[in-house]
């Protein structure tokens, strides 16, 4: 049998405050989703689930101490400071 252990992260304040920043200054109240990471037990297999940041119905992903964001998805990253224009367009 599979067992799968789980442990939530947190997102760092730092970039919370970045978040809440633009969030004020675009009129978008962020909503939060943490992340997590997955370990499948007796094996070196691991998941990092990335940080969720919900603004105006769009999904941002975030990764701790970093600079950038994903859109949606894994595929389009933007950098922080882009989240204002791309929420404006």
């Amino acid at each position: 049998m599979i067992n799968i252990i789980e442990k939530k992260l947190e997102i760092d304040e730092g970039a919370k405050k970045r978040f809440e920043f633009i969030g004020d200054f675009t009129g978008y109240k962020p909503k939060y989703i943490n992340g997590s990471i997955r370990n499948i037990d007796r094996t070196n297999i691991s998941y990092i689930e990335p940080h969720r940041i919900i603004f105006k119905d769009i999904t941002f992903l975030y990764f701790n101490y970093t600079n950038e964001v994903y859109v949606e998805n894994l595929e389009k990253k933007i950098r922080i400071n882009e989240i204002e224009s791309y929420l404006n367009a």
